[in-house]
């Protein structure tokens, strides 16, 4: 069974950016693990409540097979977060689907990750990207290699469809 690490901030995570791929890869047979600063409570923007279950300082990157990093304003408390880096870096190097939606792309900007890479983000993020040398595309979800990132909320669902399918869920 395929195990997913979705990387939520305690407070103002998109609460459609977290439900809707977690929906879509349980359904689809994976095993999602909730993590942010800490474990506990974390509260979504439009009201949502989800509980982290590990906090990213203790994530062991070789128990995942996936990470999708969550947009909403509160996850910028990642773009530069040392653990996040950590994560996606190693995962990356050991060939995982490193995914990101929404401004959360930043995180694997930042990480270094995208570089000559093609990505998408919440337009917001574009001047971002580009900067840390990401081919923009601006689709709703793109995928290039084992890097998967989605621009927002009405993506939320073929992002979660496209790291099932790069997972090769049923």
């Amino acid at each position: 069974m395929a195990t997913v690490l979705m990387v939520i901030a305690p407070d103002q995570f998109r609460d459609e950016e977290y439900a809707h791929p977690k929906e879509v890869l349980v359904n689809r047979g994976a095993r999602v693990v909730t993590a942010s600063v800490a474990p506990g409570p974390c509260r979504g923007k439009l009201g949502m409540l989800a509980r982290a279950e590990v906090s990213i300082g203790d994530v062991d990157a070789d128990d995942y097979d996936a990470v999708l990093f969550v947009g909403g304003g509160g996850s910028a408390i990642f773009f530069d977060d040392p653990d996040a880096h950590r994560i996606a870096t190693e995962m990356h190097a050991a060939g995982r689907i490193v995914a990101a939606i929404c401004i959360a792309p930043s995180v694997l900007a930042h990480a270094g990750l995208l570089r000559g890479v093609r990505a998408t983000a919440f337009s917001s993020q574009h001047d971002d990207l580009l900067a840390h040398g990401a081919l923009w595309t601006g689709e709703p979800v793109t995928v290039d290699g084992a890097i998967i990132t989605g621009n927002g909320p009405s993506a939320a669902h073929d992002l979660g469809m496209a790291v099932a399918d790069a997972l090769g869920l049923p």
